[in-house]
């Protein structure tokens, strides 16, 4: 399907194409309309169903859908009412209907009116509490008005922003100095055998009494090449040389790693201040209204309160605040994610009608104004620095490229330099690396985690349930006892052997081929059949937590400020200010576990709310922003496949710029809003 890129120009020109379109195609649009409110029934229907199972997985031994009951019954309703009445709300917002009952919007009304025709001499016969009332009133709404202009005036462009976000965030890296866990200590670990290979020193490689990083993750022998090599792209082999060089050359100036890792936490944070505040200078501010801005009928500045609300956010909320100094690449990537999300805005609001219409009935056809030069280096950076911190990044640029030179093929150019070169460049860079033996790739057991997770399960709930044929075409590949005894329905890692604490062989990486792997999707296809139940908890179970604002998470942010790499086995950060790192983990917990009030704090809260709101989009046909929302809807897939259930750090994207998606979502409905009375009228 074609994108829209069309501008309706005048009130005059939207009524009647409105008036065209229904005349001609009115069985065609009560389809499209019944299509649209089938995917938001659908979003409501996967939310809900989330939200009910939690309780049965929540006992982690004997939890299964085969339990379901009425109580499980009644949540599922009441949550899907709840979420396809939230979805009912914003739309009818966004069409200027009527939200609150007629009764309490009455009501509302009446009490305006009747404040705005009081008399000067009613106030003077009135009684002393009812003017301290009023007296208070006027200085509240004073106080309101001052500071919403102090809040707009200080946050009005970059500079200032970049201010805010330096100070709000300063205390983090001066007093909880860095968080990071086991991928840091394993990318450091990788970069440390690099070197010693490349200053000569001998080291063991393929054996079976060797352990070597590879064996950790872990990564099969036979993608091993045969001339030794340690690096590998497990975790982004760009990432693993910076961070391996820093911590290495910190290592040999002060004799331990700690400097070098305080230092990347510290980089880290100066560049969540800068990606921060450029994107919000851009969604706040919009400094290019006026000239090609679209959205006329909202301000051209954001007002006080969104700011207030969204610095707020990034202030306060947990996720925000401990990433700016966790050492890992999901933050990195959330980061850059926000920059590069926020030259899609521009992008999309950098549209204006051009040239006058040869018919009257004819809309005008927006033309595309070419990217300021800061704008166009920050989204070649922004993507440059998305396709060396995930793996999956390359997947979701290069979805966009193809939408947007459908919907925006006059900035082809663009697209071409910012998007499509860097992917090459780095994503093919990066494979002819692996493809030439120089690095290693990493393991395509990885992205199975979900059939993993199901055969798992079945082995530790069912064995009898798994036919001969199935065992007979997985013995090559797992270990179905050591399989059943690994399983954890939170996290796929102990199923694939990846870790060095406890290690469970299950997954037989020093001695499968690929010839091995062949039958592995028949042999999980045929476990499937036989064992539906389970295998439908298996997948829940692993992803449910994302989409269930009521899940506490496996994994939050506050783990990296407080785990055993930092507060233990580090050499001297460990020292410092040690009690304050419990104190400030310990803090957020407890907020975090306190029900509703500890829902922002939480990454799913973030992930649900944008699906709701990602549903009234489509509702509303808002197509050209959706196209530039998808990457939201792909990093939800990212979160179904990924490892674990409701591991935080796969959410930091889609909350970092929720704020900024209910800002635009409030632009557009406002917009529409005034192209709808002018309709009207």
């Amino acid at each position: 399907m074609r994108l829209p890129y069309i501008v309706m120009t005048s009130p005059a020109t939207a009524k009647l194409a409105a008036v065209s379109s229904r005349q001609s195609h009115p069985h065609l649009a009560r389809a499209g309309a019944a299509a649209r409110w089938t995917l938001a029934v659908l979003a409501g229907l996967w939310l809900a169903l989330c939200t009910a199972v939690g309780p049965l997985y929540w006992d982690e031994e004997n939890g299964t859908l085969a339990h379901w009951n009425w109580a499980n019954t009644a949540i599922f309703v009441v949550s899907f009412l709840i979420y396809l009445g939230i979805i009912t709300l914003m739309v009818r917002f966004a069409a200027g209907q009527r939200i609150l009952p007629r009764a309490i919007g009455e009501r509302l009304r009446q009490h305006q009116r009747n404040s705005e025709t009081s008399r000067p001499a009613a106030d003077q016969q009135a009684s002393q509490p009812a003017k301290t009332r009023r007296t208070v009133r006027a200085i509240v709404t004073s106080t309101v008005t001052v500071l919403d202009r102090w809040i707009t005036r200080g946050t009005n462009r970059f500079w200032k922003l970049m201010l805010v976000f330096f100070v709000g965030w300063l205390w983090v890296p001066t007093t909880l100095l860095a968080a990071f866990g086991a991928d840091l200590r394993s990318q450091i670990r990788e970069f440390s055998w690099a070197w010693n290979q490349w200053t000569g020193l001998k080291q063991p490689y393929i054996g079976f009494f060797s352990f070597v990083p590879m064996d950790i993750y872990p990564t099969a022998h036979y993608m091993w090449p045969s001339d030794p090599t340690y690096l590998t792209d497990q975790h982004n082999v760009v990432l693993t040389v910076f961070y391996g060089a820093m911590v290495t050359f910190a290592r040999h100036l002060t004799g331990s790693n700690d400097a070098g890792i305080v230092t990347l936490a510290a980089l880290q944070t100066l560049f969540a201040v800068f990606c921060c505040a450029a994107a919000a200078n851009r969604f706040l501010n919009r400094p290019w209204i006026g000239k090609t801005a679209t959205d006329s009928a909202a301000p051209p500045q954001a007002g006080g309160l969104a700011r207030f609300l969204i610095l707020l956010f990034f202030m306060v909320c947990p996720l925000a605040v401990f990433s700016t100094i966790s050492i890992t690449k999901s933050p990195l990537f959330a980061f850059s994610f926000v920059w590069w999300f926020s030259v899609w805005y521009e992008l999309v609001q950098t549209w204006h009608p051009a040239g006058t219409r040869k018919h009257p009935q004819t809309p005008a056809i927006a033309t595309p104004v070419h990217l300021p030069r800061h704008s166009f280096i920050a989204f070649i950076l922004a993507t440059s620095v998305m396709l060396i911190s995930a793996k999956y990044a390359w997947y979701i640029i290069a979805l966009q490229i193809v939408l947007a030179l459908i919907a925006d093929r006059k900035r082809w150019a663009t697209y071409v330099v910012a998007l499509l070169i860097p992917t090459v460049l780095i994503h093919g860079g990066i494979s002819f690396a692996i493809s030439s033996g120089a690095i290693i790739g990493g393991d395509p057991i990885e992205s199975r985690g979900v059939q993993l997770q199901m055969i798992a399960r079945v082995a530790q709930r069912n064995p009898d349930g798994i036919s001969d044929e199935a065992k007979k075409n997985l013995a090559p590949v797992f270990n179905l006892d050591q399989m059943a005894d690994a399983y954890s329905q939170q996290d796929a890692d102990p199923v694939k052997s990846s870790g060095i604490q406890a290690k469970k062989v299950s997954y037989k990486w020093r001695t499968v081929t690929p010839e091995d792997m062949t039958n592995f999707n028949k042999a999980w296809f045929e476990i499937v059949k036989d064992n539906p139940i389970i295998a439908l908890d298996a997948l829940l179970a692993k992803c449910f937590g994302y989409f269930n604002v009521n899940d506490q998470p496996y994994v939050s942010m506050d783990y990296y400020v407080t785990s055993d790499y930092v507060q233990k086995n580090s050499t001297w950060i460990k020292d410092y200010n040690h009690d304050w790192r419990e104190h400030i983990a310990g803090f957020t917990r407890v907020w975090g576990g306190i029900p509703v009030l500890g829902w922002p704090t939480h990454g799913n809260f973030y992930v649900v709310m944008t699906l709701l709101i990602g549903a009234a989009e489509v509702i509303r046909r808002r197509w050209l922003t959706l196209m530039t929302h998808i990457p939201l809807l792909l990093l939800m897939g990212v979160m179904i496949t990924a490892p674990a259930n409701n591991f935080e750090r796969h959410m930091l994207p889609v909350a970092f710029v929720f704020g900024f998606v209910v800002l635009t979502y409030w632009r557009e409905s406002l917009a529409e809003r005034q192209r709808q009375s002018a309709t009207l009228h």
